[in-house]
C-alpha cells in the first residue's frame, strides 16, 4: 500500500506544485510507474480550478470564473503543461530538422512563436469557457471541467504507450519525464480518464457525451503523426502540448454537445 501510494504522489509532485509527504522524490522508475495517475492528478486539478471556476461566476461574472480558472489551474501546476505547449510552439514553428527542434524546445528563452500560441490557447479557452458556463449548474460546471482535465491527461498519457522518447542526451530543463507506459499502466489510466465521462453522461442520461473519447482519441492520433513526422516521436514538452490541446478541444466539444441535449 504504502509502494503505491508513493507512486501516486510522485505523480502528485511531479505534474503540481501541492506539498507532498518528504519520503516521495523524483525517482525515475515511480515517475514511470506514476503516469497511471496523470488522470487522476486532472481530478485533483480540475477539481480546485474547478471550485475557483464556480465561486468566480456567482460571485462576478463568467469571464472573471473562466479567468480564474485558468490562473488557478496555471498556479496548482507550475504552468506545466503551458510550457510545454509554449515550447512545442517554438520547437515546431521555428526548427527545420529534428535536431533543431529538439534545440529549440530545450531553450530555455521564449520566442514568438511560444508567445503567440500560448495568448491564443488561452484566449480560445477562456472564451469556450464563456460560452459554456451559463448552460450548466454549479455541480455540472465542476464535473465537467474536472472530466476536461483528467481526459486530456489520459490522452498526453497514452502518447507514452505509442510513441517513441526521442530525447538521447536525457537532459531536461527542469525534471526527468517518463519514458515507458506498460499495458496494466494503461488499463488503470483509462479508468480513471474516462471515469468522469462516463459518470457525466450516466447523470445527463446522454450517451453523446462518449462520443467526445474517439474524437479527443483522435486529436491525439493527429498531434502524435505530427510530432513522429517532425522529431521520431516525442518528448515532455510534446505531451504538455497535447494536454492543452485535447483540453481546449474538449470544451470545444462541451459547447457543441449542449445544443443537442
Amino acid at each position: 500500500m504504502k509502494e503505491e501510494l508513493k507512486v501516486f504522489f510522485t505523480a502528485v509532485m511531479f505534474y503540481t506544485r501541492i506539498p507532498c509527504p518528504s519520503w516521495v522524490d523524483h525517482s525515475p522508475a515511480y515517475i514511470n510507474k506514476s503516469v497511471r495517475y496523470f488522470p487522476l492528478v486532472g481530478w485533483i486539478v480540475g477539481t480546485l480550478a474547478g471550485v475557483g471556476l464556480v465561486m468566480g461566476d456567482a460571485w462576478i461574472s463568467p469571464l472573471f470564473a473562466a479567468l480564474l480558472f485558468v490562473a488557478i489551474s496555471v498556479w496548482v501546476t507550475g504552468a506545466f503543461h503551458e510550457d510545454g505547449f509554449a515550447d512545442v510552439c517554438d520547437g515546431f514553428g521555428g526548427g527545420w530538422t529534428q535536431e533543431q527542434i529538439l534545440n529549440i524546445m530545450k531553450d530555455s528563452r521564449v520566442g514568438t512563436y511560444a508567445v503567440v500560441g500560448l495568448t491564443l490557447l488561452i484566449l480560445i479557452k477562456v472564451s469556450l469557457l464563456v460560452e459554456i458556463i451559463p448552460h450548466f449548474s454549479s455541480w455540472m460546471l465542476l464535473l465537467i471541467v474536472i472530466n476536461g482535465h483528467a481526459l486530456s491527461r489520459f490522452m498526453a498519457a497514452t502518447v507514452i504507450y505509442t510513441h517513441q522518447y526521442v530525447r538521447e542526451d536525457e537532459q531536461s530543463k527542469a525534471k526527468p519525464v517518463a519514458k515507458s507506459f506498460t499495458i496494466n499502466n494503461l488499463l488503470l489510466a483509462i479508468v480513471f480518464g474516462s471515469l468522469p465521462l462516463v459518470a457525466l453522461s450516466v447523470i445527463t442520461h446522454q450517451l453523446l457525451w462518449l462520443f467526445m473519447l474517439p474524437v479527443l482519441y483522435l486529436v491525439k492520433v493527429l498531434l502524435g503523426r505530427h510530432f513522429q513526422r517532425k522529431i521520431g516521436g516525442y518528448t515532455g514538452d510534446c505531451l504538455g502540448a497535447t494536454q492543452q490541446i485535447v483540453e481546449v478541444t474538449y470544451y470545444l466539444l462541451v459547447v457543441l454537445v449542449w445544443r443537442f441535449i
